[in-house]
Parts: C-alpha cells; sequence; structure tokens
C-alpha cells in the first residue's frame, strides 16, 4: 500500500520536474495523461462551465489531487486558490506559478488573506474561471466541511456566476486523509473510477450555506449514479468469508463465537435445510431476536434471492398479523422459547418453522457439504443452491421492514441492496472502522438500523456480538467486556440502563456510542462520558432512508487542522450521499438559514416505496425528495437540529404547540433522566385540541415542577400546560426500539379524559 502511494506521488513529482525543465509541453495534455494512468474520470454537467467570461467554481475538497482532476476536466484554464505554504515551497514554485494559483494564508491576518480574495475577484474581472476550495481545507472527518464566507468577500459587487462542483469517489483514495492519517493505499480497481459533477449556475448573490447544499445535492446525485457498480448485499459477505476466514464475525450467549468462513458453512447449512420452506415464496418472514441464528437465516435468505421480512415482536399481535397479511407470508421461521416468551399468537393460516429444529435436522454429511459448496463453489452457484431464480441485482428489494405503527397501521418499507449497501458506505465513511473493531448487536432485525448493522458486520472487518435483550444491562454489560466491544449503537432509553448498572469495567473497550431514535438529553449524555468516558454521539435517521440521514462523528484534531464534526443538542451532518432540505410546510419554498420547517431527503439511501401502497409512497417522495414529517433547523455549519415532529404539535387557538419541546421543558424541570412525561394532544370543543400530558410521578410533585416551569425560560407561557392536564399512568408506553409509543400514548389520554 505505502509503495503503491509513493508510486502515484513520485508520478506527480515527475510531473512537476518535467513542466520545471520542458514548458513548451502543453500543460493540460500532460495533466490530462496522468490523471489516467490510474483513474477514469467522467464528467456530468460539464457544459455549465461557460466557455467564454468570468466564473467561480466551487467544489468540496477531498484530496490532494482535487485540482489536477478538475484541470482535465475543464477546457478553458483555471485559477486557484492556493495556501501561500504550498506556493513557495522551492520545487513547487515554478509550477505554482506556470498554472498562475493565486497565494491565500489562512496564518497571515485578515490583510493577507483579503489580498488573495482581491486578487481572485479581479482574475473574475477580467473574465478567467477562478477555482476556489470553500471548506479551507480536506475533509478529514468524511463530510463537506462548513464553507468560509470567502466566497461572498470575492463576489462581492460582482455578478460573475458561481458554478457548484461535486467530485466523488476519491474519499478513502490516494492521497486523501481519514483522520489524521494520509491515504497511500490503492484503490480497489485500476483505473479507478471518479465523477466530476458540475452544477447549473447560481447567482452571485447566493448565500455561502446554499451553496454549499448546492455541492451537497450533487454529491446525492453522483451517488445514485453508482447503482450500477454495486453488487447485491450477500456477495460481499461470501468475498470477506473467503478472504478473511478466520476473522471474528458474531457472537451470542447460545452458540459462542463464530469466526467468518465458518458463518458461511453455516449460512449454506441453513439455507439448504430452508429450500423447500420457501421454494414458492417470494418473501420469507423471520420473527427472532437479534442472534446468530437470525442473522444466519437472514443471510441465506437473501442468497436465496427471498425478500426477508423481519416481523415487529414488540408491536402488538394487530401489528404482526398486520405485516403478515400486507406482505403475503405463508409460512415464519421463529423459535419456541421465544414465541412463548413475547406471549405473541401466530395467526391460524401461519406454518411456523422452528429454527430449533431446523438446526438440529442439518446431518454431519450435510455440514460437510455445506463445507465444501462454501469452499468451491462460485457466488452464482451458491446463489442456486440455495434455491435462487434468477440471477440478483442491486436493484432488487433485499428487505421489508415494516414501520412501528406507532401512529397507526404499520406500513412495509422496501429497500433494495442498493439502498442499504450505500447508506453502509457513508456509514463507513464517517465512522473510521479499524481491524479489531466489534459491535454490540442489541437493536432487533426489524429495526432498520439492526438490520443495518447486521449487513455491516457481514461484509467489513467488523464483528458482532448479539444479544436478544437489551434492556439486560447485567448481559450487555457481560458482553461487551468479554468481546471487547468498541462501539454500541443504543437508544437514549437503554444509555439509561446501562449507566445505572453497567461498571466502567465492563465499557473499558469503548471507542463509540452512537444513539438515535428519540432525543438524547444533554445531563445523560455528560453523565455517560463522566462514568465510561465516552461522550455518546446522536444521529438520526428514518426507516424509509435505510435509515441513517445525519450523524454527529468525532472531532479531528492535527496538525494545522481542527474540524468539527459533532455539535451538542444536534443530531448532526448529512451523511455522505445524503442531500437535506429544510422547507416551510406551507409553501415548499427553502426557510431562511436556522428558521424551523419541514425537513426533506434525497439520496441513494431513499426506499424504493411503500409495499403495495403507491398512494402512500406518491404522498412523501417527489421528485426523488422523501419528506420525513420532522420539524428541523439546520445552522450555518450544516448541522440538523430536530425540534419536533409535525403529527406531534396541536393547533391550538391558532398556534401550533410542539409535543416534543414540553416533554424536554417537564424532564429539566423534574430534574429526571428517564423518561417520566409524555405528552400528545385530544379533541377540544372549544379550542380544537387541547394538551394532555401522562406521567408516572407522585402527583404530589406536579405543582413544583408547574412552578419551576412558570419561573424560568423553560416555556413561552402559551406552551404550558395546566395543572389539570397531568394525569398519573403506571408507565410511559414506549416500543422495542426505545421510541415513544404515539399511537398507545394518544389512546390512555383519550381513555384518561373520557
Amino acid at each position: 500500500m505505502i509503495e503503491f502511494g509513493l508510486v502515484l506521488l513520485g508520478i506527480i513529482l515527475l510531473a512537476i520536474a518535467t513542466w520545471r525543465f520542458f514548458p513548451q509541453i502543453p500543460l493540460r495534455l500532460f495533466v490530462w495523461l496522468q490523471t489516467r494512468v490510474f483513474y477514469r474520470i467522467r464528467t456530468v454537467g460539464i457544459d455549465h462551465v461557460p466557455r467564454e467570461g468570468g466564473a467561480l467554481l466551487v467544489p468540496n475538497h477531498v484530496s490532494y489531487l482535487d485540482w489536477l482532476f478538475l484541470m482535465a476536466a475543464v477546457d478553458r484554464p483555471v485559477r486557484f486558490l492556493l495556501e501561500r505554504s504550498y506556493a513557495e515551497h522551492w520545487f513547487l514554485r515554478p509550477f505554482v506559478k506556470r498554472i498562475g494559483a493565486i497565494a491565500i494564508s489562512s496564518r497571515g491576518g485578515p490583510r493577507e488573506t483579503l489580498r488573495g480574495l482581491r486578487e481572485a475577484g479581479e482574475c473574475l474581472d477580467r473574465g478567467e474561471l477562478v477555482c476556489i476550495f470553500a471548506e479551507g481545507q480536506i475533509t478529514r472527518i468524511g463530510v463537506t466541511l462548513p464553507f468560509k464566507r470567502g466566497i461572498e468577500r470575492v463576489l462581492r459587487g460582482r455578478t460573475t456566476p458561481v458554478v457548484p462542483v461535486h467530485l466523488d469517489r476519491l474519499w478513502g483514495k490516494p492521497l486523501s486523509r481519514r483522520g489524521r492519517r494520509l491515504v497511500l493505499r490503492p484503490p480497489r480497481r485500476i483505473p479507478s473510477p471518479i465523477l466530476l459533477s458540475f452544477g447549473a449556475p447560481l447567482p452571485s448573490t447566493t448565500p455561502f450555506h446554499r451553496v454549499r447544499n448546492a455541492v451537497n445535492e450533487l454529491g446525492a446525485d453522483a451517488w445514485m449514479m453508482r447503482r450500477d457498480d454495486y453488487r447485491p448485499l450477500h456477495h460481499a459477505f461470501i468475498r470477506r468469508a473467503r478472504r478473511h476466514p478466520f476473522e471474528f464475525a458474531m457472537w451470542d450467549p447460545l452458540r459462542g463465537r463464530v469466526r467468518r468462513f465458518m458463518a458461511l458453512v453455516g449460512t449454506i447449512a441453513v439455507g439448504e435445510a430452508l429450500r423447500e420452506t420457501w421454494r414458492d415464496s417470494e418473501r420469507v418472514g423471520i420473527l427472532l431476536p437479534p442472534s446468530n441464528a437470525a442473522a444466519l437465516t437472514n443471510l441465506a435468505a437473501t442468497i436465496a434471492g427471498r425478500v426477508t421480512v423481519n416481523l415487529n415482536y414488540t408491536a402488538g399481535s394487530a401489528a404482526l398479523e398486520s405485516a403478515i397479511r400486507q406482505a403475503g407470508i405463508r409460512s415464519v421461521i421463529t423459535a419456541r422459547k421465544f414465541l412463548q416468551k413475547t406471549k405473541l399468537r401466530l395467526p391460524d393460516d401461519i406454518e411456523p418453522i422452528w429454527i430449533e429444529d431446523v438446526v438440529k435436522g442439518i446431518s454431519r454429511g450435510e455440514r460437510l457439504r455445506a463445507l465444501r459448496v462454501a469452499l468451491f463453489s462460485s457466488t452464482a452457484a451458491i446463489e442456486r443452491r440455495l434455491g435462487a431464480t434468477k440471477p440478483p441485482s442491486a436493484k432488487d428489494v433485499a428487505t421489508i421492514i415494516f414501520s412501528s405503527g406507532s401512529t397507526g397501521e404499520p406500513k412495509g418499507v422496501e429497500l433494495t441492496h442498493f439502498n442499504i449497501a450505500s447508506n453502509a458506505e457513508g456509514v463507513v465513511q464517517v465512522f473510521h472502522i479499524e481491524p479489531g473493531d466489534r459491535l454490540l448487536g442489541i437493536l432487533p432485525l426489524f429495526h432498520s438500523f439492526g438490520t443495518l448493522m447486521m449487513w455491516i458486520s457481514s461484509t467489513l472487518e467488523l464483528g458482532v456480538a448479539y444479544l436478544p435483550n437489551p434492556l439486560d444491562a447485567d448481559a450487555v454489560g457481560d458482553a461487551v467486556e468479554r468481546n471487547r466491544v468498541t462501539l454500541i449503537l443504543a437508544t437514549p432509553t437503554f444509555l439509561q440502563l446501562y449507566l445505572r448498572r453497567c461498571t466502567p469495567e465492563h465499557f473499558r473497550s469503548l471507542r463509540h456510542v452512537i444513539v438515535g431514535a428519540e432525543k438524547l438529553p444533554m445531563r445523560l449524555a455528560y453523565a455517560f462520558k463522566e462514568r465510561f468516558g465516552v461522550f455518546p454521539l446522536e444521529g438520526y435517521g428514518a426507516t424509509e432512508c435505510s435509515p441513517v440521514i445525519t450523524v454527529n462523528v468525532d472531532d479531528v484534531r492535527d496538525e494545522g487542522a481542527h474540524q468539527i464534526g459533532n455539535r451538542a443538542g444536534s443530531v448532526g451532518m448529512p451523511l455522505p450521499g445524503v442531500a437535506v432540505r429544510i422547507l416551510d410546510p406551507d409553501t415548499n419554498e427553502e426557510t431562511p438559514r436556522g428558521e424551523p420547517g419541514m425537513l426533506w431527503v434525497r439520496g441513494p439511501n431513499v426506499m424504493r416505496g411503500y409495499l403495495g401502497r403507491e398512494d402512500l409512497t406518491l404522498d412523501v417522495i417527489h421528485d426523488g425528495w422523501y419528506r420525513t414529517g420532522d420539524i428541523a433547523i439546520q445552522d450555518e455549519r450544516g448541522f440538523i437540529t430536530i425540534t419536533d415532529r409535525l403529527a406531534r404539535f396541536s393547533k391550538i387557538g391558532g398556534e401550533m404547540i410542539p409535543h416534543g419541546r414540553i416533554e424536554e421543558a417537564l424532564q429539566d424541570a423534574a430534574e429526571r433522566e428517564e423518561r417520566v412525561f409524555a405528552v400528545t394532544g385530544v379533541p377540544d370543543e372549544r379550542r380544537g385540541e387541547r394538551i394532555v400530558v401522562l406521567h408516572t410521578l407522585d402527583p404530589v410533585a406536579i405543582p413544583s415542577i408547574l412552578d419551576a416551569l412558570a419561573s424560568g425560560d423553560h416555556l413561552p407561557a402559551l406552551f404550558r400546560p395546566r395543572a389539570d392536564a397531568f394525569h398519573v399512568v403506571d408507565e410511559i408506553p414506549v416500543l422495542g426500539t426505545g421510541k415513544l409509543d404515539l399511537a398507545a400514548v394518544k389512546r390512555m389520554a383519550r381513555n384518561a379524559t373520557a
């Protein structure tokens, strides 16, 4: 790897030396030839670059080779703004002079910076192309960094168009940076594909943060163009099992540790045993907790070309029956003890396939045959052996995940192989997985994040320790310590339990803790950091988006660079390949920066649609943009803060009253970390709707909490619930993922106020 990077660096230095001593060689021709030694460059929208006259190119900054690719793609000479320390280097100076780079220094004070920006503006006035890397430095955290205001200074008083540019497929390639490290390893294939996207010119008055959004939207389109290069998910699973046979793959308390190759053997054995079960079925119902058996069953069904449907065992029998009916499932793979423990009853016309009987029925000869197949058969042969009837494609639906039904009947979300694989690649780009990293698999596979993590751990160097019950804090602590888990994905509700029951020794191996599904209280985050030394980072997603949309990541501090990857109280920045917009819910116009609005998402992770409900699909997806139903704010640095769900507002006296904000204020006033309040609205004849607060506290505590709300700046007076709005309940209803069960909350509120 190092040798390849040095060879590439040597070629670049040779090119510079050649230009120094043989200036008669056409510069762009030499660059064009050099970039095609290792890369295959494709351009989209190159006609947006004016053929004459001034224009400002604003690309993202991914590697030290970005300028080479731009020079090779654009027919006109380009004047690049370059850090003065590079421009004045003795070896680079003649080359920098020849390409007409504009030296600018961030360390020389405002006067030095303004001088460089002024020179760039004069070049625009002369009708030249100028390129400014508005992030100011190469991204080390994997996402587009905040743009600096230098764009506005260059364009002030000018009518020069701004052309947003996105460079794709350069992250992780030679001379890019992952955290503090310079990447030198070779690309997986040579020539390596590179995509340069040029957007429609923007007016010179466009705010710099909207230019950044335009670049990110080009990035989302670029990621969607990758679809033809992706393979079905299980191809990567088979390939990794063969290349790293002894790598730790998975563990659970029942079966213990499984190596990567033996996971493949087990998958083939289970798939052959179940082949007759799913012969005439397009979809396979699976009702199992997070475990080795659940993972192997999902892998086997996917290799067999079936669509997996992991059924939600926490949403009740009605939701279970609805999912089975909508998916057209005739049999369900489950376990006797688990079904008894959940106290669920399958519909009478559904045949249960007991996984323990399937495993016990696999003979020694069948295991040896599965071993032979895993060793010598091609991927296509394995697919046919397990029952696939046609070659799979990344465009095919891989799984159907039913929404929790927290606001009504569950909807079946169809996610393709490409949806999941692209989302996994984005997650891996921002979380630098290292050899030896291990994941705690406590999220159920009927949860989209649980499914995503199963595929990430099956296809990358990330082992997983499965546990069936995330609420068993003692078992969680033991599993983390025993397997040296470095990454936990959980909900704040689960972290509350671990904070009280687990010891620092249990969690001493942790490097990352990611939370989602509900808002992370800062009091909990700081308490977790103080006890275990790891600050939980909040993310945000939706089942319809495979599911990750935004995430906070670790900051990167290095010599000359401090890149901020997280902001307390936010859900982070959009994942690579994901674009967002904040639009007014009534007009669908973009809101001013810092103003709340409806969050829309576009990217390769957006679902194909809802199973059998084209009407619902058309209602939430418009021109590739998915309407999340969540109200959000985006700041100038690009961080997203979710303020509430649109469905969690009550319109009272013409004002929109946010339930989530009231809950948060009540929790703070009560100084409670665990969830003790749930706010909803019920119909009211006089005002249309009124607020109801369910709680689990002693009623005598409510007056003091109301006094605390009234005496501080917790809530506007209009938002404060009245004393008669509070109703005590035995427990606050939550789903298996830790999210508030909105349907149950509303039902309990109506009963309490009947």
